[in-house]
């Protein structure tokens, strides 16, 4: 056991510049463990509450008042961490103390914990084999929410090297699809200036359309072969352009509405034309129905719940009961606690749903994440390309390759 003995907290900064909650734990008097929240510009409505009246003070002040009730706890007892969290704040969405100080807590113990056993984090996450890689998914084209005006309505373009053999080559092979689509553009747009978005995608004065025919081109100049060595996925965060009042999704960058059929249609199409193994929010995230559909019609695809799931238990016993989605984001932020993740990892491995644990825009350097996704059996990675923020979680699979315990990657075909 290693019990904690003390805490610090403070505001600091995330990789966009919004002040975030920092949290120390101490175990053992002597191993120190830390953690730093992360925060999301796509957000979904029922995902945990960053922090009580929009506040990082007000939830630091809590927390405060409230540091007694986790002296003596076993900092690896994720259970232990997010009982303490609840008798503080037993609202659903952790509004009392915020979302973003029961994510640094736990994790910052976790953290802790790790260092007093000598042990991996995801060892203490999943104490028996398998371990596998997950595969790294990175965004190297971005629009939406991520990006400015000029660029496509479409969120994030992403890359996955599904014909790695090893992670070291997985990264390599991004790295360089990531840096020929800035050749494409360039190509296509002389006065390109290397524009990117909060998780290091290029961000051109480019439509949707044109937006895929730069990220598939790339990938062919860089001698890869779609859908055997490298693919590529979409986030199309659906509900950020739905427009609830007329029932449309408004891509009012390219100057186009699609009805709800239409969106169905234009998701199955990119799926087919570009050999898509991922696609993530395809409908707005009330519309188990309608991702269905999606899933029934692309088994091949991993048709994947973020906004529709926010790392919600409940959400995802919904979307098994649709059979709504094959893959689920796990963000454990939108949960609040790492305890509340876990619960909704099993969750979804009971139901056959494919994890992909996830990164959000706004970033720590912390390198957690990793752990996180080797632990939960996750098929994916998905923590951007550049920026050090990013780089931060892939290089420590790296490091992770040190342990001969991890065996390879996942296999993305399995359940």
């Amino acid at each position: 056991m290693a019990s904690i003995t003390g805490l610090k907290s403070r505001i600091v900064f995330d990789s966009r510049g919004a002040k975030t909650i920092e949290i120390d734990v101490t175990t053992d008097k002597k191993f120190s463990g830390r953690a730093c929240a992360p925060s999301g510009a796509s957000v979904g409505k029922h995902e945990a509450q960053s922090f009580p009246r929009n506040s990082p003070e007000k939830a630091l002040e809590v927390l405060k008042a409230n540091e007694i009730r986790f002296i003596g706890l076993d900092a690896e007892n994720q259970k232990e961490i997010f009982d303490a969290l609840r008798s503080i704040d037993d609202t659903e969405m952790y509004s009392v103390i915020g979302g973003a100080v029961a994510y640094a807590l736990s994790l910052a113990s976790l953290d802790s914990a790790s260092k007093a056993l000598a042990m991996p984090m995801f060892m203490l996450l999943k104490p028996h084999k398998p371990y596998m890689f997950p595969f790294p998914l990175g965004n190297i084209l971005g629009g939406g929410a991520h990006a400015g005006p000029g660029t496509p309505d479409i969120q994030e373009i992403l890359a996955c090297p599904i014909g790695a053999r090893n992670i070291s080559e997985a990264l390599e092979m991004n790295f360089r699809v990531h840096k020929e689509v800035r050749s494409v553009i360039q190509a296509k747009d002389e006065d390109f200036t290397y524009g990117r978005g909060d998780e290091g995608g290029w961000a051109p004065n480019a439509n949707n359309d044109q937006a895929l025919e730069i990220t598939e081109l790339a990938v062919k100049n860089c001698g890869f072969t779609m859908g055997n060595d490298m693919s590529l996925g979409i986030d199309f965060a659906s509900s950020s352009f739905w427009d609830e009042k007329t029932r449309v999704y408004n891509y009012k960058r390219q100057g186009i509405t699609r009805g709800r059929e239409k969106q169905i249609c234009y998701v199955n199409q990119l799926i087919k034309n570009y050999k898509l193994i991922y696609v993530e929010d395809p409908v707005n995230e009330e519309d188990f129905e309608g991702t269905a559909r999606i899933t029934k019609d692309n088994t091949n695809c991993i048709v994947t719940g973020d906004d529709m799931l926010v790392t919600n238990t409940m959400r995802a016993k919904m979307a098994a009961q649709h059979n709504a989605c094959s893959g689920a984001i796990l963000k454990v932020n939108q949960a609040g606690s790492l305890y509340d993740a876990m619960n909704f990892a099993q969750e979804c491995a009971a139901n056959g749903i494919k994890l992909i644990t996830s990164h959000r825009s706004g970033e720590s350097i912390d390198s957690h994440l990793s752990h996180i996704g080797i632990a939960t059996d996750s098929k994916m990675l998905k923590a951007g390309i550049l920026g050090g923020e990013r780089v931060a979680k892939l290089n420590e699979l790296l490091r992770l390759t040190e342990y001969d315990l991890i065996d390879g990657m996942a296999e993305l075909s399995s359940n």
